[in-house]
C-alpha cells in the first residue's frame, strides 16, 4: 500500500464476517488476521507500537470493494467496544470560529448584554490556545450516550417521539481506546454526524443535556495519525433525491477557537473517563447547522457529510420515532 495517512474500516464480508480494512489510496484491501479494531488499537496501546504499523505488519489479503459494502448495507461503525457500555459519546460546543452565531441567535435573551453562548464562545477565543504545556480555559462540554446510541454509516438516525427536531450536525470526532494504565491513546480522526434536537435547545440554554441525548454516527473510516491544520468539507440534505440543502463545514485548527490538545484535556482530565479498555468517540463541534438556514427536516430526509481527507462520506437517513409521547412507567421491586 502506498500513500499518506491511513483509513481503516469495518465491513461485514459476503459470508456475514467482520473484517477490518485499510486503505492508503484509492485501493482497500482486509487486513490479515484481524476482525477487531478495537483489539488491535488496546494491544498498540498496551505495546507503544503505532497502530498503522501495526496494521502493515499484519499483511493485507484480498481486495475490498468498498463503496459496494456500502450500498449493501455491511459498512459497520469503524470501531466497536465488545461491552457497549464501555464506549462514550461526547462532546464540545462553540469551539469553531463562526460557531457562536447560531447559538447566540437560539439562547439570546433581550434583557441580556450578551448571551451565555457568546460568553462561552468568547472565553474560547481569548483562552481556548494556550502555549504548549499550559492549560486553556474549558469548553461547553456535552454526553450523548453509550455506544448503545451507536448508529452505523448508512443506518438511520432515529428521533424519538418526544423530540421536537432532529437535525444534523456536520463534525470531526476524535477516536480513543484507554491503555492498561489509564492512558488515553488516540486511533485517529473520523467525520461524524453529532445529531441533536436544536428546538428543544432553543426554549431554554439548560435543556442542552436534553437535546444532546440522542444517536450519533461516525465513520465510515478513521483517518489515522494527527490532524490536518485546515479541514474543508460539505454537509448535505438529500429529500426524494433532490439535495435540499448544501453548505460548506470547516474544521481543523486553522478553523477552531481551541487546540485539540486544549479540547482532549478537559475530557480526559475527569478520572471517570480513564478506565482502562474504554473507548471514546469524542466530537469537536461545528459551525455549520441546516436548521439555522432554516430548515426543518422530514422522515426519509438523508444526511451526507464528506471531507476528501476522510475517505467514504458519512450518509445516514433520518426515520422519526411513531406514536406518542407517553410517560414511562418506573416500577417497584
Amino acid at each position: 500500500m502506498e500513500g499518506n495517512a491511513m483509513l481503516v474500516s469495518r465491513i461485514r464480508d459476503e459470508n456475514g464476517v467482520v473484517r477490518v480494512v485499510a486503505r492508503e489510496g484509492t485501493e482497500a484491501f482486509v487486513v490479515k488476521g484481524a476482525d477487531s479494531l478495537y483489539a488491535l488499537a488496546m494491544d498498540c496501546a498496551a505495546t507503544g507500537q503505532k497502530l498503522a504499523d501495526r496494521i502493515s505488519g499484519l499483511g493485507f489479503g484480498d481486495a475490498v470493494d468498498l463503496a459496494r459494502a456500502y450500498a449493501e448495507g455491511r459498512i459497520l461503525s469503524p470501531i466497536a467496544h465488545p461491552d457497549a457500555g464501555h464506549l462514550h459519546l461526547t462532546g464540545t460546543g462553540l469551539t469553531h470560529l463562526g460557531s457562536a452565531a447560531t447559538r447566540d441567535a437560539m439562547h439570546a435573551n433581550a434583557t441580556e448584554e450578551m448571551s451565555d453562548s457568546m460568553k462561552m464562545f468568547r472565553m474560547g477565543v481569548e483562552g481556548g490556545k494556550p502555549a504548549a504545556g499550559q492549560v486553556g480555559v474549558q469548553p461547553e462540554w456535552f454526553y450523548k450516550g453509550t455506544g448503545a446510541a451507536v448508529v452505523a454509516p448508512g443506518a438511520p438516525l432515529v428521533s424519538p417521539a418526544f423530540a421536537l427536531d432532529g437535525g444534523e450536525e456536520p463534525e470531526l470526532a476524535g477516536i480513543y481506546v484507554i491503555g492498561p494504565d489509564g492512558t488515553p491513546f488516540r486511533l485517529g480522526f473520523a467525520l461524524a454526524n453529532e445529531f441533536s434536537d436544536h428546538v428543544t435547545e432553543r426554549q431554554n440554554y439548560l435543556f442542552l443535556a436534553h437535546s444532546k441525548l440522542r444517536p450519533a454516527s461516525f465513520g465510515p473510516e478513521i483517518r489515522l495519525g494527527d490532524l490536518p491544520q485546515d479541514v474543508a468539507g460539505t454537509s448535505r440534505i438529500i429529500r426524494d433525491g433532490t439535495v435540499i440543502f448544501d453548505a460548506p463545514f470547516l474544521s481543523g485548527e486553522a478553523n477552531m477557537s481551541h487546540t485539540l490538545a486544549n479540547l482532549e484535556h478537559h475530557h480526559f482530565k475527569y478520572a471517570l473517563f480513564r478506565q482502562p479498555g474504554d473507548v471514546h468517540v469524542h466530537m469537536f463541534g461545528t459551525a455549520t447547522l441546516s436548521f439555522a438556514a432554516g430548515i426543518t427536516t422530514q422522515a426519509g430526509d438523508v444526511f451526507e457529510i464528506e471531507a476528501a481527507d476522510f475517505g467514504l462520506p458519512l450518509r445516514n437517513p433520518l426515520a422519526i420515532e411513531t406514536g406518542a409521547d407517553t410517560p414511562t412507567v418506573v416500577k417497584s421491586l
